[in-house]
């Protein structure tokens, strides 16, 4: 997935000129920066997407059509295998992360619609990662589906006050986990 635009490319995906695009980078109103040594412009994704959103402008040519999903867990066969069923489906793009810092780093760079998160993590668990997610306003649309084996209803109860939209206790059906994805992208 392209993570950095040109001011052409912009204008595509907006169905704008290109010098609408430029008048809109050198206004402000669409963030960005310069190459060094150079007049061109780049514009990040994530700006690109607040800009798009801003002033209504669909999403469709950017999009692949498929949902994003970032995986977070730091169990092997579970990312194996989160990843495979997911990618057979053809409705997800899929991304892993091994721990909480992964997580923040994909989470900026890839965008994702849902992710799923394994509540206890090796570095942070799942409370402090729904709090720095649900802290960033430019990812208020991402959906957090925790998936954990040792949960009590108390735990549950922290982490949707936390952020997260879903809990699934481990183990877990795959069709249960797509079927819960898809309600909460509304797809």
């Amino acid at each position: 997935m392209k993570s950095v635009f040109t001011t052409g490319e912009v204008a595509d995906i907006c169905q704008v000129s290109q010098q609408t695009v430029i008048r809109c980078f050198d206004s402000g109103r669409l963030r960005g920066f310069r190459v060094p040594g150079s007049r061109f412009r780049r514009i990040p994704r994530d700006s690109l997407l607040e800009f798009m959103r801003e002033n209504q402008i669909p999403l469709d040519n950017l999009e692949t059509g498929k949902k994003r999903v970032l995986v977070v867990d730091d169990d092997e066969a579970i990312l194996e295998m989160l990843v495979e069923l997911l990618e057979r489906d053809g409705r997800f793009e899929v991304r892993v992360a091994r721990g909480g810092y992964e997580a923040g780093l994909l989470t900026q760079e890839f965008q994702p619609d849902v992710i799923i998160l394994d509540y206890k993590l090796p570095d942070v668990n799942g409370n402090h990662v729904c709090r720095t997610i649900r802290a960033n306003p430019t990812m208020a649309a991402t959906r957090i589906i925790i998936i954990s084996g040792v949960a009590d209803p108390d735990e549950i109860a922290m982490l949707r006050e936390a952020g997260a939209d879903d809990f699934l206790r481990k183990p877990f059906q795959i069709d249960e986990l797509i079927a819960r994805i898809l309600r909460l992208v509304e797809v």
